[in-house]
């Protein structure tokens, strides 16, 4: 969810050709997935966390272009904007997982888990009795994200200073994005009781949005124009939706991987090497989606879930 391109459509239910949630330039949008920075490299192997004590990891990733990876160097899947470099790839490789299934695909919101995405199966499909371990990385794209960032930006070239989108979006006292939030927290309910249905040996990771803009609310005119006093209250809607994502894991007994946190500093206002969102199309990930070193901190985010 870039500002140099123009406007893709919002993959729905039939189609899976959308990579990334992106605006026009005159309207900058944000959200996609993390990108490659400095220190995000390995020195070597580490040991190994398995899914399930000692038993072979047996690893199926479902998931929306946060996950999937659009435009992160080595594609793997350009239908579904699909990395080979992307969190689920390096946290396979980490766990030498007996097997891997990557199904993630830009666009997907939670009822493609369950339902076709164009020509790709229903998510859920690649799951099996014997799977150890699900990350499941969606919510997104259930809020009409796209629509939100692109009202935003367009109210932001008209009204750059205030917060006309917040204001567009709360009008009578309403909390029109708050209530999608909510009404959306029931559809990843139902989604992680299927998963524990059709696996239910696998632990599954629920894994939250990396932090897309300043976390202390500043405005980054014009690299993200958007206008001054909507970059907190977008800011507080993402917090709003990983906290709903992370209260549906905890109430089923499953794990929530915080990729926030530690991507504080990193959103796409920060200069290149720093920033872990790109702010719009470049040679390292889809714009306002994480780059390489993106990946790598939500891999190690879950990692980390999978050690304590």
């Amino acid at each position: 969810m870039s500002p140099a391109s123009q406007p893709s459509p919002r993959a729905g239910r039939s189609g899976r050709t959308r990579r990334a949630v992106r605006v026009p330039l005159a309207a900058a949008a944000v959200m996609a997935a993390l990108a490659a920075s400095a220190g995000a490299a390995h020195a070597g192997p580490r040991e190994r966390p398995d899914a399930r004590g000692d038993e072979a990891v047996r690893y199926v990733a479902l998931g929306d272009s946060f996950s999937s990876g659009p435009g992160v160097p080595d594609p793997a899947d350009g239908a579904c904007g699909r990395s080979a470099r992307n969190y689920p790839s390096l946290l396979a490789a980490e766990l030498g997982a007996a097997s891997y299934a990557d199904v993630t695909c830009a666009g997907a919101d939670t009822g493609h888990m369950t339902q076709p995405q164009g020509a790709a199966p229903p998510q859920l499909d690649a799951l099996r009795p014997d799977t150890t371990l699900v990350t499941l990385g969606v919510g997104g794209n259930d809020l009409d994200l796209t629509g939100i960032l692109t009202r935003c930006a367009v109210l932001g070239g008209l009204v750059p200073d205030g917060a006309p989108c917040k204001d567009s979006f709360t009008l009578l006292g309403t909390d029109e994005v708050g209530s999608r939030i909510a009404s959306t927290g029931p559809r990843i309910a139902a989604v992680l009781a299927e998963i524990h249905g059709r696996s239910p040996r696998a632990r599954v990771l629920v894994v939250g949005y990396p932090a897309i803009l300043p976390d202390d609310g500043t405005a980054c005119r014009p690299t993200v124009p958007l206008a001054t006093g909507d970059f907190p209250w977008i800011r507080d809607k993402e917090k709003q939706l990983n906290s709903m994502l992370a209260r549906q894991a905890g109430e089923r007994g499953d794990v929530y991987v915080d990729a926030y946190a530690p991507s504080v500093g990193h959103d796409a206002c920060k200069p290149e090497g720093v920033r872990w969102i790109e702010p719009e199309d470049t040679a390292q990930a889809a714009g306002f989606h994480p780059n390489a070193a993106g990946h790598r901190n939500t891999a190690d985010a879950a990692l980390a879930t999978l050690t304590r």
